[in-house]
């Protein structure tokens, strides 16, 4: 399973998500070069395939644990 890269910087409100352009939590760098981000939930949505052709996959979800609301559905974290 690809590990977390430390020497990234962390995400920020410019990085977007790929598939739907909301604030990407989820970096992937493709074994053939390029990267890809997601948000929370497309992120989890596609894990299991971009595993599979990831060499990293740095997860910053816990972020969105850290600033939500706990009457938020858990769905929504």
């Amino acid at each position: 399973m690809p590990t977390p890269t430390l020497a990234q910087e962390p995400m920020t409100a410019a990085d977007r998500c790929d598939r739907c352009g909301a604030q990407a939590y989820v970096r992937v760098t493709l074994v053939a070069g390029g990267e890809l981000m997601f948000c929370s939930h497309h992120g989890r949505e596609h894990r299991d395939a971009l595993q599979k052709v990831a060499s990293d996959i740095r997860d910053e979800t816990r972020r969105l644990q850290d600033s939500t609301s706990a009457t938020a559905p858990l769905d929504e974290r």
